[in-house]
Parts: C-alpha cells; structure tokens; sequence
C-alpha cells in the first residue's frame, strides 16, 4: 500500500507543528517553547480502517534458550516482582533489606568482594551507569554493570565488561538460589534474588568496580546493602509517587536513602526543596556533598558540526580533572547533565586511590552506548524509541529530538503504566507531536488507551487515535506519515521493548541517522 502523501497527512492533524525546532541549530540558543496550537472539536476519530494494513516488519525469532535457562526463567516468574504488580504498597515488609541481608549471607555475601558506585534518582541513572561503566572499563578495569529493567532479555541486567551474563551462568546461579529462597520467610522477592544473583556473578568474576543501578527509590532498595565508593543521584522528579510520595522532597528523603557514612555524594542541580533534603542527609551521614554546577565547575552547551552534526559539549574542572569541550556520547541536554554527574564521580574515585587517565577515561566515554534511550530503530520513515515515563523525561526527550532529528512531522505512539504522572506526561507530548495514537503497553500496569484519549482531548482539545496494542498502531501510523515524518515511540520501557522486538535489531549507524536531512528523503 503507497505511503500516504503529505497533504494527506496534514488532513489527519488537529493542530498546528509545535514550534520545538525540527531542525538542528548552529548554536546554542534552541527554542523550546511551543507554538499556540488550534482549538479543534473534542470527538474522538472513528479509527483508520485496517482492511489493507501497511505489513508490519516481522518479528525476530526467538534464540533458542537452554533448557536449565528456561527453567531458570520460569522460577524467577514465580517470584513476586513488584516492576508488574498493578498495585505495589511500599513498606518495609515488602521492601525488607533484612531479607537481602539473609539471601546474600546463603551466597556467602558477594557484595562484600569488589567495589561499587551506587547511583540513585529519577532520570538518568541508566545513561549515567553507562557512561561510568565505559569510562572505567577503558581505565583497564574489570567493571561489572547492574541495571533494570531490562528491554528484551533479562541478561541485560547484569553485564560484565560489555558482556551480559551467559544463559548458562545465570541457570546455574538461579538453580542456586532456588533451593533455600522457597523456605525463606518472608519469601524473597524477584528483584532481590536478581539483584543477588548480579553480586554473586560479579564476585565469581573477580571484578574490580561494580556500576549498581537501584530500583524503586532507594532507601529500602534491595541493592541499599553495598557499601559504595560514590553515591550518585541524578535528576529527581516525579515518578513512583504512590510509594515514594507525591512531593519533591518526600521523593528525595527515598533516594536520599542511599547515603552511608563517610561515602562522597554527589549530583545535579536540583528543585531546591530536593537539594535541601540531598544535604540534611550527607550532613547527617557526616559525609560531603558535591553539586556539578554548583560547587563543581561545570557547564554545557549545544551546537551542530559537520563532523558530529547536533550535540553537546561540556566543561568540568575540579583541582584534579579537567575537562574542557569534551562531545557527550548521548543525545540531548539532559545528557550532559548525566554526563557531567559521571565525570564527577570518577573524579570522586581517583580521590579514592583509583588510577583513572583523563585521556583513557574520554576515549571509554566516546564509546558509550545504551539501548531504548533516543535509539533509531528505522529510517523510512525514521522511527525513534526513548523509554521517558514521566512528565520530566518526555519534556527531556521532546528536546533532544527538536535538537536533533530533523523531521516534517512526527507522530507520537504512546503507552504508559497507569500509576504515573498521566498530566504531566500527557501536557509534554502535546509539544511537539502532530498525532498522538494512545495504545497498552505489555504490563497489568497498563493505563487504559481510551482513557488516555479522553484525557487527552479534554485538556487539549486535540484529535487522538486509539490502538488495542503495538503492532496495530504501528499499521495506523505507518499509513500516516511520508518518508520526511518521525515516528515516535514512549512512555514506557515496556513498550520500548515491544518495538525492538518487532523491529528486530538494523544495522542502524545512529548518528547518521539522526544527521540525515529531511530532503534525503524525497522521492
């Protein structure tokens, strides 16, 4: 079926492009500010036939797994794992860091054999954890990462030096774990027999420094039983707010949490009620606090070269590190930020007794990569992934890609988990999409589709469509874009995952990608 042609497509709107700028500027003065949009009628649009759909890309066969490894995976699914609980009541039964303490004491307490960063907050702990693993590992030192969730594989969870952990390792430590996890009392849950499997591979490994990512909050988080080298916490905002609270400062006293005696800390500029919360607890802990930005030297800026096309580059100087207009790895401002934070708390490990070279360290940040986060999975039309799953991260994200990619008009596929900041993610969306199509995402968590719509239409008055799951609105959204469009798929890691795996895993050289003009795509 022939791509729909432009006009076509602008049939379809209800409002005028957003003014995010859809094409790259040469300095760093970027406009972020949306145009005013058309008011139009609040119906919903009678869905668009699916009679003669645009064939979806097939899905990418399934690796055959080991049988111990299936098995593997079919107990941990018995485990309780509050990441698709529709409901998760965040108490210290539920949350019980006693209950790792006895788990990791039947492993023979492998968190005690290496070393460890512990990075705690809202937004860019993975991109953080990435770039920090990279950095190091091109130090010459043998780094174990632990993350979640994860997209496609749960070995993403935990990587040794680029490598995930093999089907065979993870099989054997979950068979492991799986005689005495059942008599526990209370039952350890799914996150904690993972993240205990991750600190016994690591030990078993030999490594020198572990990257640990933490879950939910950070306090009562089941990795909150490692003594770290830094803690780090990104940027906090609002997420999780039914178990962390519904305010900033509620927010921060969680991730705060992780904040042990005598260990440096350091973050971001943040809201000021969090970076008050951030400091009563370093000064409690009796341990110091760094603020990139503030008492670190430290600032960014974005422009656009024919070698690098849009990016940003930052500046950070302390009385040991000096970096100066070094290129950030990953796409958007908040990038830098994160960027910023993991040079900071590298320069925190050499103060540490770490042998750290500034010059292997920016070679090992030039090679960082991380899936799911401003990822082109296609590019005709080009179509973008980035799992953003609140209100900061989608505004984050609508940024980078007015940064970025340039594009005529983007269609914006989402799906999200029902106990998010709906509002607030929804009032970043309308920034900067043309067409919203709402759908579910792989999870018990899901919002409703429809429910969104409404939502949508209401504060808006905006047309959106409604798909019953991803595939189908792919069909939709294929049928109304040309070549020129951007296609654009968030909300949640779920549904980030859901696309990779219909999409498979292209060849895509990222940045070309990104830098490719709009008219490289006339017909």
């Amino acid at each position: 079926m022939p791509i729909r042609t432009k006009s076509k497509l602008a049939s379809t709107h209800t409002h005028r492009k957003a003014a995010v700028s859809h094409k790259p500027a040469k300095s760093s003065r970027v406009s972020t500010k949306p145009a005013k949009a058309n008011s139009h009628g609040h119906e919903k649009p009678a869905p668009v036939p699916v009679a003669a759909p645009v064939p979806a890309p097939a899905p990418t066969p399934a690796p055959v797994a080991s049988n111990g490894y299936n098995k593997a995976l079919k107990f941990l699914a018995t485990l309780t794992d509050h990441e698709r609980l529709r409901i998760v009541r965040y108490t210290s039964e539920n949350f019980d860091l006693d209950r790792m303490r006895r788990l990791l004491k039947h492993l023979g307490n492998p968190h005690e054999a290496f070393k460890s960063i512990h990075v705690a907050g809202t937004k860019g702990k993975g991109s953080t954890c990435a770039m920090l693993a990279s950095m190091l590992r091109a130090c010459g030192y043998k780094v174990g990462l632990y993350t979640s969730p994860h997209l496609l594989d749960m070995r993403e969870r935990i990587v040794v030096n680029g490598e995930q952990i093999s089907e065979a390792d993870l099989a054997r430590l979950t068979r492991t774990v799986s005689g005495f996890v059942p008599r526990m009392r209370p039952n350890p849950t799914f996150f904690d027999v993972i993240t205990a499997i991750a600190f016994k591979y690591f030990a078993e490994q030999k490594i020198d420094i572990a990257v640990v990512e933490t879950g939910l909050g950070g306090r009562l988080d089941s990795t909150n039983v490692i003594k770290p080298e830094v803690c780090a916490i990104t940027s906090i905002s609002k997420d999780h707010m039914a178990q962390l609270g519904y305010t900033l400062a509620k927010i921060a006293e969680e991730k705060a949490g992780i904040i042990k005696p005598g260990i440096p800390v350091v973050t971001v500029l943040q809201d000021p009620a969090v970076e008050q919360v951030i400091k009563h607890a370093a000064d409690k802990a009796g341990t110091t606090l760094d603020i990139t930005g503030k008492t670190i030297e430290f600032s960014y800026r974005f422009e656009s070269s024919r070698m690098l096309g849009p990016h940003n580059r930052i500046c950070l100087t302390t009385p040991t590190s000096r970096f100066e207009h070094l290129a950030v790895p990953l796409v958007g401002e908040h990038q830098a930020i994160n960027c910023g934070l993991a040079l900071s708390v590298l320069d925190k490990l050499k103060a540490r007794g770490f042998n750290i070279t500034d010059t292997k360290a920016m070679e090992g940040l030039a090679k960082t990569t991380i899936p799911g986060r401003m990822e082109i999975i296609a590019v005709t039309p080009r179509i973008v992934v980035d799992g953003a799953h609140n209100a900061a991260s989608i505004d984050a994200m609508m940024r980078a890609i007015g940064q970025h990619i340039p594009y005529d008009s983007m269609v914006v596929i989402f799906g999200c988990c029902a106990d998010k900041d709906i509002p607030g993610m929804l009032d970043r969306i309308t920034s900067g999409a043309d067409k919203v199509i709402f759908t579910k995402i792989d999870s018990i968590r899901t919002a409703d589709p429809d429910d969104l719509a409404a939502r949508y239409v209401e504060l808006y008055g905006k047309m959106a469509q409604v798909a019953p799951n991803l595939k189908t609105a792919m069909e939709i959204a294929m049928r109304a874009v040309t070549k020129e469009d951007l296609i654009c798929i968030t909300g949640s890691f779920y549904l980030v995952g859901e696309a990779k795996q219909l999409f498979g895993k292209p060849n895509i050289n990222q940045q070309e990608a990104m830098m490719m003009p709009v008219k490289s795509y006339s017909r």
